[in-house]
């Protein structure tokens, strides 16, 4: 009896702890349901989840947790505090200084569009001046026996006997003795002036009464004898160059100038050359012509410096240190190395004032030592990073905030497309299937099958609405048949999208 009524109680006490369990359970289901959903919309900490998204491949957004489609990883939620397209991408101080990230300020300075070049002194080839006799005859002498010489104005070069000049002479002194006309005694002179007799040459004869066949050769500048066309006892003709003087009151100093730099210089611009032997020498030119000949090598052109070197110090083949002066004036810079050229653009990440970094393009002026001038993109005050902005562009692309830095933003890393059909090719738009997980302001998150065009697998990724407004009928949970095209910060933006009955779907 005993055992009976207590096999009842055992009963009773199990179908009592079962309804409790089943109570217990539903109760406890009832709030993992609101937990769960009340998490799709918030942290544990209170922030509020915007999206999530898997962050190798950022572009698909998911309005709940769970396992990425893409890789084995869960998805990871996108905090409306840390919203990169409101604030752009956020790296913590602390990070910050771990990756060594500086920054720098914009500012303005004094510059101006000065720049110094490399030239090579050489002969000012307008001061030459050749010597030479317009008679047959022999030197005699040479006076300056060797090329380089110094020379200085009116020193005898090289003495002459020509007996061609005989001639005119006696037949001159003829006239005189015999007390003819004085026309005829002018004629005369007018004849041996006609042959390039020297005047000099003639009068020692009417004073000696005898005819004069040796002459001088006088240099007729100062300067150094760049040429030497003859030796002692040669024979000489009408117009061959015995002496060729070059004048070294001014030389020129020949540099190569980028072609950026050479656009900007002036005839007559004046110029600080410094010796490069010794920097304490210092002489003053100005810019006499810029050469009509580009190097397709190095893409210089020849600027020629005139140089005053009226103290005979500088000699062809010396180097000098050409200082260019431009003029000066306040321009707005920044440092070379936060500047990054991407080619066809230059980009510097730039610290907005909610703390964020964000990407910004500049048109860039001239450059001026290690800052660049900006001509448009910034102002004056501006925070720019200055080192690690590889860092925060790598952080940005993974966040989808900076996007590409290249001329044509890329698509996000979508599974990469095979070769399109023939019809995908010519008109660029492809179909497809599917259900609509999340409507966002900017696009929409669709789970498709598979896009024949593409040869894309069955998933689910992000598409970019045309405009905000676009779609505004198409709820979460509808099956759309829709059309799209490459482009859009997601990668693929959609060009229609129809609502079908789910069993009509193809």
């Amino acid at each position: 009896m005993n055992r009976a009524r207590l096999a009842a109680l055992l009963v009773v006490a199990g179908a009592l702890l079962a309804g409790g369990g089943f109570l217990l359970g539903r109760s406890t289901g009832t709030d993992a349901t609101k937990t769960e959903a009340t998490g799709a919309a918030s942290s544990a900490e209170g922030r509020r989840v915007l999206y999530w998204h898997d962050p190798m491949v950022p572009g698909p957004r998911f309005d709940k947790p769970g396992k990425s489609p893409f890789m084995d990883m869960p998805l990871v939620p996108v905090y409306a505090d840390s919203d990169p397209s409101a604030s752009g991408v956020k790296v913590s101080p602390a990070v910050q200084q771990n990756l060594g990230i500086r920054h720098a300020t914009v500012r303005r300075a004094e510059a101006s569009a000065s720049f110094d070049a490399l030239g090579t002194v050489q002969f000012d080839e307008r001061r030459n001046v050749a010597v030479q006799t317009r008679v047959a005859g022999f030197v005699e002498r040479l006076h300056v026996r060797a090329p380089m010489e110094r020379v200085h104005k009116g020193q005898a070069l090289a003495t002459v006997f020509a007996p061609d000049w005989l001639g005119p002479q006696n037949e001159l002194l003829a006239l005189r003795r015999a007390g003819v006309a004085p026309d005829l005694v002018a004629a005369a002179r007018e004849r041996m002036r006609a042959l390039s007799i020297p005047d000099e040459l003639v009068r020692r004869s009417e004073e000696t009464g005898t005819a004069q066949a040796r002459f001088t050769l006088s240099a007729p500048a100062s300067g150094v004898v760049a040429e030497l066309g003859v030796r002692e006892g040669a024979a000489v003709t009408p117009g061959m160059t015995l002496f060729r003087i070059t004048g070294l009151e001014r030389v020129w100093a020949v540099a190569e100038v980028p072609e950026a730099q050479a656009v900007r210089l002036i005839r007559g611009q004046k110029v600080k050359a410094v010796l490069q032997a010794d920097a304490s020498q210092s002489f003053e030119g100005e810019l006499a012509e810029i050469l009509p000949e580009l190097s397709p090598g190095t893409r210089t052109l020849k600027a020629r410096f005139e140089v005053d070197n009226r103290a005979g110090k500088l000699t062809p083949g010396m180097l000098l240190r050409l200082q260019v002066a431009g003029p000066t004036r306040t321009r707005l810079v920044v440092p070379a190395e936060a500047v990054i050229r991407t080619g066809r653009r230059a980009v510097v990440i730039v610290r907005n004032d909610a703390g964020g970094f964000e990407a910004r393009d500049v048109s860039l002026g001239m450059e001026l030592g290690d800052d660049l001038e900006v001509v448009q993109g910034l102002k004056e005050g501006d925070q720019v990073v200055a080192s690690g902005q590889f860092l925060i562009d790598s952080e940005a692309r993974l966040r989808s905030a900076l996007g590409s830095m290249a001329a044509s933003a890329a698509p996000p890393p979508h599974p990469p497309p095979a070769t399109p059909s023939p019809a995908a090719k010519a008109s660029g738009i492809h179909v497809a299937e599917g259900k609509v997980e999340s409507v966002e302001t900017d696009g929409l998150t669709i789970s498709h099958g598979p896009v024949a065009s593409l040869q894309w697998p069955a998933m689910t990724m992000g598409f970019s609405k045309p405009d905000p407004g676009a779609f505004a009928d198409v709820k979460p949970g509808d099956t759309v048949r829709f059309e799209f095209a490459e482009g859009g910060p997601m990668g693929y933006t959609l060009r229609s999208v129809q609502r079908v009955q789910a069993g009509m779907t193809r």
